[in-house]
């Protein structure tokens, strides 16, 4: 089974790299950008037949070590 998750700041917190990313694209040319903020995503295959099963699991590595639960949030999903 194929997941995917992904893991962004939480709204509040502060995201340089997504203030940057904005700063650049605007000196590019690309005007009328607002708001860019910047995360990560993770695909993961797992042996895990059953979906409540394998949600619950990528739960758990979310928790311990693939998301900063303090400043981020996370959603999985499959493919």
């Amino acid at each position: 089974m194929k997941a995917r998750v992904t893991v962004m700041l939480k709204s509040g917190v502060l995201d340089p790299q997504g203030k940057a990313i904005g700063q650049a694209l605007n000196r590019l040319g690309f005007q009328g950008v607002g708001d860019v903020r910047q995360g990560k995503v993770i695909e993961i295959e797992l042996e895990e037949k059953d979906q409540a099963r394998a949600h619950a699991r990528l739960s758990d590595m979310c928790e311990k070590l693939l998301a900063n639960t303090v400043i981020e949030n996370y959603a999985i999903e499959f493919k």
